[in-house]
């Protein structure tokens, strides 16, 4: 656990091919069921400090244990540290995430501890940013404002992984 911002909660991974991941962790890991959104919407989105309209991600979660698994798949050229990675680095673990009780205070924290904005934005459930530091290659985290439709969405999640039986793998939205 961090003592600045709390548990890590989940680890994000950007892939290319969202349905070959979705089906490599259901049946060779035998972690799902995947929640599926294949146009994941936007709000607003941020990157590097400009606004960018019409970002198109598509975006599968899963548990494992209390560990929120996320798979990204980036479907246009928007400028984002999605494609930054990708770029650098290829496929893999892209961030880890952290949900604090206090979104704003932990911001305020992040910026006063030497990281910087990297992308953020406005998603129907909350805000969400992605922190980089200069000092310190590959450490990029996430914060996410905890509502009570994130909460739920999460907590739905975490319910479906306890009980999973290897049916249904992918739940599309």
């Amino acid at each position: 656990m961090s003592k600045n911002f709390g548990p890590i909660r989940q680890l994000g991974y950007m892939v290319r091919d969202i349905e070959q991941s979705m089906q490599h962790w259901s049946q060779t890991l035998g972690i799902g069921p995947w929640f599926y959104n294949e146009r994941f919407a936007f709000d607003s989105f941020v990157y590097g400090g400009k606004r960018h309209d019409g970002i198109e991600l598509s975006v599968a979660m899963a548990n494992s244990g209390d560990m929120q698994i996320e798979l990204i798949e980036q479907r246009c050229q928007t400028p984002s540290m999605y494609l930054d990675f990708l770029a650098t680095s290829g496929e893999g673990l892209q961030h880890v995430a952290f949900w604090p009780n206090d979104y704003d205070t932990a911001y305020r924290q992040a910026l006063e501890t030497g990281y910087v904005v990297g992308q953020e934005g406005q998603l129907p459930r909350g805000r969400f940013v992605y922190f980089r530091s200069s000092g310190h290659a590959g450490t990029v985290f996430e914060f996410n404002e905890i509502t009570p439709v994130r909460e739920e969405i999460i907590e739905s999640i975490r319910q479906a992984a306890l009980d999973w039986d290897g049916s249904e793998p992918i739940r599309r939205s």
